[in-house]
């Protein structure tokens, strides 16, 4: 009981440390979550629909016909008056006016009189762009626009419309700044309207909310899209509900706005006055190329009874913006996206207590993972987690694509993970440990592969085996009795070990597994404890490994032999590799026992080994490991019945991989060796020999004459004494 108390105290204190990340909030989960919302936005943006809401856009072709920014005051009147003429409902611009135009006959006129350019004229009486400009806003529903900034100003940007609060001051829990960059307060006079430019981006830098009040000074002032819902509807006064009016609470741990009332417009909104803007993809649409509106052809019903945003989309004018849909979208733009959603009453909502809500959820999803893992198999545990993670992903679409809500799926993600993560780690290393005693019992005289396979599942040490197809190969060095006479025991033991690490390696490179070393005699097999499906290929792979393996350790003798001045003994290997069934498990006593193969196709793999020297190749394989090879240098050998067998098997010799194979020269060889063999097993002596002195010419580099002279030599014997008319062909073997 205590022990299971022990393993309990970890996964509750994981799940502690997530409930308390979670309430800390710190900027690592802001982002994960933000980024969460970003994919629902993107997979499910708001659709496009028509609605009086159009940007009269100063984009790149406009620059190009009317001139480069900023254009003369009585330009952008004449646009504001011909919007108006098109019977425009409201106009706001989207630009901060600061400065006098400098294209005005106030400004030029006495900069010409300082140059002495101008005489007396009567210059000095032409208009001011600027009240052009403004009599045009006054003519209009206009609304211009101010920057809020951080630095100290003494103008105040001019308020024009009224506020009624319901509830607590909303002041303490808007965004608040101490400064401004206001339009010329002729300008300002003349609209209808005043708004604030900002829009409010995240800390990575998108725009995601956009807030309808600011703070600056102790009052309260509109953005550009509140402003220009308001005088459009000709309303005069913002309703601001907080926490604290009549029906309205908070359920989370923050108090402040709950929403504002424009004209006949509800706009909810979370604590600081800000509400999710839902995008729509980038739609042509919902622009009017400024250079139109200057022309003889503009179409008025365009524009008539809307909501006009004038601002830029120039790349130049840098009015760009990121948002979830759009990494440089244009700032009047999201504005406009804005005032949409409010005129369809159409917004994503995340209400105060939902962050209390995720916490209870990921609290309780926590202690049934926990309640699993302690009294369940692991895989209940695993399949909760996956159905906790995926069953958050969907709760979260849902609510974003039915109900328009945003939830967190990360805040109960982080419970499941932390707490799954921390047990699969135990338990991993609980795991690890008992097949760790399992390696270090068994890895110093077993194979590798069966090691594992023990450490996976222990039930298996015990005795009995199975039958399967299996490859075997035998591996022993040649005049082994001559090499060592040159070594004293350490020096024979360092010689065999130097000579079976690489020849093992080769083995351990295709899934081989090494049965057992019998002195300088390597046996292995294939397709067990593992299952391999290409166990002849792997087996014969292994053996031409091994002769190239060889000739460096060769190269390396000899050059040994010729520093130290000692005589050097070439290593020769026979190689035997035989494939069939076999009984292969734990052979042995109750005990000891080892992990081996037995049967009578492992005998015949040790026989063909033996064969090797007398055929004069290195390496001898059975007729069935022959079947199974696919585009090798494989010769048949003969029909032999080894000792001990008293039926005949065909045998043959591995000589190459598969570009040995396509080579024309054992193309040509492999024909005049089948013609050799078939006229011998015919006992036409001469047509054999001739095809036998055929094969020499083909031989090259391979290094195989020594079968074609014990040919010549049975076929010379054969032509003195020939064999029985009932001859097969067979050849029986009398040594091992």
């Amino acid at each position: 009981m205590l022990k299971r108390l022990l393993s309990l105290s970890i996964p509750l204190s994981i799940l502690g440390l997530a409930v308390a990340l979670n309430i800390a909030n710190p900027p690592l989960l802001q982002s994960l979550r933000l980024n969460v919302f970003d994919t629902l936005l993107i997979a499910h943006p708001r659709p496009y629909e028509d609605m009086p809401v159009k940007i009269v856009d100063i984009d790149d072709e406009s620059l190009k016909r009317l001139g480069q920014w900023p254009w003369p005051r009585v330009k952008v009147a004449e646009m504001i008056d011909r919007l108006t003429a098109a019977g425009a409902g409201a106009i706001a611009l989207d630009i901060v006016f600061a400065e006098p135009d400098r294209t005005s006959p106030s400004q030029i006129i006495p900069v010409w009189k300082e140059q002495n350019i101008l005489g007396d004229t009567a210059l000095d009486s032409l208009p001011d762009h600027d009240a052009i400009f403004a009599e045009s806003l006054a003519n209009a529903n206009a609304v211009t626009g101010f920057v809020l900034n951080e630095q100290l100003t003494q103008k105040k940007p001019a308020l024009k419309a009224g506020y009624a609060i319901a509830g607590d001051d909303p002041s303490p829990y808007l965004e608040r700044f101490t400064g401004s960059v206001i339009s010329l307060p002729e300008l300002e006079a003349a609209a209808t309207g005043n708004g604030a430019l900002n829009s409010i981006p995240e800390r990575d830098g998108v725009i995601r909310r956009i807030p309808m009040l600011f703070g600056l000074g102790g009052k309260l002032y509109p953005t550009l899209s509140a402003e220009a819902l308001r005088i459009a509807q000709g309303a005069s006064t913002y309703v601001v509900k907080a926490t604290g009016a009549s029906g309205e609470a908070s359920y989370g741990s923050d108090a402040g706005l709950v929403g504002i009332k424009i004209g006949q417009f509800e706009v909810p909104t979370d604590a600081s006055g800000k509400f999710w803007v839902h995008y729509t993809d980038y739609t042509p649409k919902r622009y009017i190329p400024a250079w139109r509106v200057f022309k003889d052809n503009f179409d008025p019903a365009t524009v008539d009874g809307q909501i006009i945003l004038v601002g830029t989309s120039a790349a130049g004018l840098k009015d760009l913006r990121a948002t979830p849909l759009n990494s440089a979208a244009s700032g009047v733009e999201v504005h406009a996206q804005a005032i949409e959603q409010v005129l369809l009453q159409h917004f994503i909502t995340r209400p105060d207590w939902m962050h209390g809500a995720e916490l209870l959820s990921m609290i309780a999803v926590g202690l049934i993972l926990i309640a699993l893992i302690a009294y369940l198999p692991f895989i209940w545990s695993a399949a909760f987690a996956v159905a906790a993670l995926g069953g958050a992903a969907w709760f979260s679409w849902w609510s974003f694509t039915a109900n328009n809500m945003l939830v967190d799926p990360v805040t109960p993600s982080i419970a499941v993970l932390f707490v799954y993560l921390t047990e699969s780690l135990r338990h991993f290393i609980t795991t690890e440990r008992e097949k760790q005693q399992v390696r270090d019992a068994f890895s110093h005289y077993m194979s590798p592969a069966l090691v594992e396979r023990l450490a996976e599942h222990p039930e298996a040490l015990k005795l009995g085996g199975e039958m399967r197809e299996m490859t075997i190969l035998f591996c022993d060095i040649r005049g082994f009795t001559t090499i060592s006479e040159q070594f004293d025991a350490e020096g024979l033991t360092r010689f065999i070990n130097r000579f079976l690490t690489p020849m093992t390696d080769e083995i351990l490179a295709r899934e081989g597994t090494i049965d057992k070393y019998m002195g300088d005699c390597i046996m292995a097999f294939w397709n067990a404890p593992l299952d391999d499906d290409k166990h002849a290929e792997h087996g014969c792979l292994s053996a031409l490994g091994m002769q190239r393996t060889l000739l460096d350790l060769n190269a390396a003798l000899k050059q040994e032999a010729e520093e130290k001045n000692t005589r050097y003994i070439p290593v020769n290997i026979g190689i035997g590799l035989n494939t069939g069934e076999c009984c292969v498990g734990n052979m042995g006593s109750d005990q000891r026992f080892d992990y081996s193969v037995l049967g009578d196709d492992v005998n015949l793999a040790s026989r063909l080994e033996g064969q090797s020297k007398t055929y004069g190749v290195t390496t001898v394989i059975g007729d069935n490991t022959a079947k199974q090879l696919e585009g090798m240098a494989v010769l048949e050998l003969d029909l032999i019945m080894v000792k001990g067998k008293t039926s005949a098997v065909r045998i043959h010799t591995l000589l190459g991989d598969k570009e040995l194979a396509e080579s024309d020269a054992f193309t040509k060889l492999k024909k005049a060796h089948d013609a050799m063999l078939k006229a011998y097993r015919a006992q036409e002596w001469d047509a054999a020999e001739k095809a036998g002195k055929t094969c020499r010419k083909h031989l090259g580099e391979l290094e195989i004459s020594g079968l074609y002279d014990l040919y010549d030599e049975r076929i010379a014997a054969y032509k003195q004494t020939p064999p029985p008319a009932d001859w097969d062909g067979v050849f029986v073997a009398l040594t091992k």
